[in-house]
């Protein structure tokens, strides 16, 4: 039988993570996700969760640990945040480029320097090509039942998993969660049966050199693998409706479906943007929202369809996407994704770009309507994405 206790996102995770039943966690603290690990440290202590909890001296041996252990065909997880999911990259490639089905949540957490410990995108938005599925949360219900969908997803299409969401906004604050039954979790998400494994008795190669004759070959199916990933997530999603009555589509719509203007967001700026839109609507204006969930791969045909009507012309006058985060010299990474989902479509929506909240500056109310009576006043968005609540 389910229950519902009042969680932080951090615990939220680590809760989601033993309702998983992963065997191999492991891990170095950093801050804003070491809640996560600390959580799951004690369940390991006291037998809640039977699994090997691995300590070691950096992020890019947490990495190491889990690509030995998931090639030996544990169920395996870590947590990190910004510098140290920097630290990682290497390894994050190593893990995707194997296929090996590892769970891992970024706490998002503002680059250095200059040094923070405050949240935005920036960090997992920067392992976009490592070839890691990306999902982000808005809630802390949303963080516990999309960490337990991410492995399920990662060992269906055998590719890691990353489970995104924002630091001290989701992480530290508490939230009412309903923790569903074991029972329950083990009928949705039976145990990991890997196909290829290191065992002495059926002796194999994993990750070995690979010559120009054969590596883009990998490379293909590694993509087709990607290209399979949006209808496995909906597949899982649907599935897990049905037995818990909560869903989470890769892109969801708010109100957008008769609005001139949409708002795209993610992350818990979403919840924001909801009151925003409501109030601006209560004022008569035609606008809605468009909340993006999955990020990698990115849902193409889903955010064109997101965007049209029944007869699949896109309607939508402008789109003010709203990114916090900043690729420089780019701009914002989900507007560059936007523009390139929508390129070549008929009756192509201007796309308006504001940069907000970075460095965990807040993302208020008024900061999401003044993002859409900018792009509402524009006649044409402008070549560089707008800074919303600069200081000069």
């Amino acid at each position: 039988m389910s229950v519902t206790e009042v969680l932080m996102g951090n615990h939220a995770t680590s809760h989601g993570v033993r309702l998983s039943r992963a065997e191999v966690i492991s891990a170095y603290p950093i801050t804003p996700q070491t809640q996560v690990v600390e959580e799951l440290s004690e369940m390991c202590a006291d037998g809640r969760l039977k699994a090997r909890f691995i300590k070691v001296e950096s992020e890019h041996s947490a990495m190491a640990c889990l690509i030995g252990a998931s090639q030996a065909g544990a169920r395996c997880f870590t947590a990190t945040s910004a510098q140290g999911l920097a630290l990682m990259h290497e390894l994050l490639f190593w893990a995707a480029y194997a296929r090996l089905p590892i769970v891992l949540t970024d706490v998002n957490r503002a680059m250095a320097p200059g040094w923070s410990i405050w949240s935005d995108q920036t960090d997992s938005l920067a392992q976009r090509d490592t070839g890691w599925i990306q999902l982000y949360c808005e809630t802390n219900q949303e963080v516990l039942d999309t960490t337990i969908m991410a492995f399920k997803l990662a060992e269906e299409v055998n590719l890691p998993v990353m489970v995104v969401y924002d630091a001290f906004i989701l992480s530290h604050t508490y939230e009412p969660v309903e923790i569903p039954d074991q029972k329950d979790v083990d009928q949705f998400l039976p145990a990991r049966k890997a196909k290829f494994v290191l065992d002495t008795k059926n002796p194999m190669t994993f990750s070995a050199l690979t010559g120009p004759e054969n590596y883009m070959e990998f490379r293909f199916i590694m993509e087709e693998a990607h290209r399979e990933v949006v209808d496995a997530y909906r597949s899982i999603t649907k599935d897990y409706s049905k037995r818990f009555k909560r869903s989470y589509d890769i892109v969801e719509s708010y109100h957008a479906e008769d609005a001139e203007i949409v708002i795209v967001t993610s992350g818990s700026m979403t919840s924001t943007a909801r009151v925003a839109v409501d109030r601006l609507r209560e004022k008569g204006e035609s606008v809605g929202l468009l909340k993006c969930k999955m990020f990698r791969p990115f849902p193409v045909q889903a955010v064109r369809e997101a965007i049209a009507n029944v007869d699949g012309r896109i309607v939508v006058k402008k789109l003010a996407v709203l990114d916090r985060d900043i690729s420089h010299g780019s701009g914002g990474i989900w507007a560059q994704e936007i523009r390139s989902a929508l390129c070549g479509q008929p009756r192509i929506p201007d796309v308006h770009s504001f940069l907000v909240g970075l460095g965990g500056r807040d993302i208020t109310v008024d900061t999401i309507m003044e993002c859409y009576e900018t792009a509402k006043a524009k006649e044409r968005p402008d070549d560089s994405p707008v800074w919303v609540g600069l200081k000069r």
